[in-house]
C-alpha cells in the first residue's frame, strides 16, 4: 500500500494544484521527453525532486487543461505538451523546500567571495600590492546557515 503522501489515482476533471501529472513534450524535432511531476506553490518547487511549481510557464499551460489535451507550447524548442495522465494527489514536499534553497544560496555566495578572494590575492603587481595566497582562511567564507 502507497504511503499517504504519495497516493494516487487517475483523474478525470481538470488539472489543478497538487495534482501529479504525466507529460509528453514534443519538440520541433519531434523528439518526445516523458516527464512526471507534481504542481505545487512557487516556493515549494524543485523540480529536480519532482516539484513544478505554479507559476512556470509548463504549469500555466496545463492547469485547468484535462487528461488527453493536446497544447501548444512554444517555449525554447518545444512544440506542444500532451497530458498523459493525472493523479488525484501527487507527493507533497517533505522538507522546507524555502529554507534548503535560501542556505543553497548563501554556501553559493560564499563560495563567490572566497573564489573573489582568492583570484584578487593571485593578481600580481596590483597597484595594492601583493597579497598571500595561502593566507586566506576558505573557513572565513563558510556560509553561517
Amino acid at each position: 500500500m502507497k504511503d499517504d503522501a504519495e497516493q494516487s489515482t487517475t483523474s478525470t476533471g481538470p488539472i489543478r494544484m497538487g495534482t501529479q501529472i504525466e507529460v509528453e513534450l514534443t519538440s520541433r524535432d519531434d523528439e518526445i521527453e516523458r516527464l512526471i511531476f507534481t504542481i505545487v506553490p512557487d516556493e515549494q518547487a524543485d523540480f529536480a525532486a519532482g516539484f513544478l511549481g505554479a507559476g512556470t510557464p509548463l504549469a500555466k499551460t496545463i492547469l485547468g487543461q484535462t487528461v488527453g489535451s493536446e497544447l501548444p507550447y512554444p517555449v525554447a524548442d518545444m512544440r506542444s505538451v500532451k497530458i498523459v495522465a493525472a493523479g488525484v494527489r501527487g507527493r507533497r514536499p517533505t522538507e522546507d523546500i524555502p529554507t534548503r534553497r535560501e542556505t543553497v544560496t548563501q554556501d553559493a555566495v560564499s563560495q563567490s567571495e572566497f573564489t573573489n578572494a582568492v583570484i584578487f590575492a593571485s593578481a600580481v603587481n596590483t597597484k595594492w600590492g601583493d597579497y598571500d595566497v595561502d593566507g586566506l582562511d576558505p573557513k572565513k567564507w563558510a556560509s553561517k546557515t
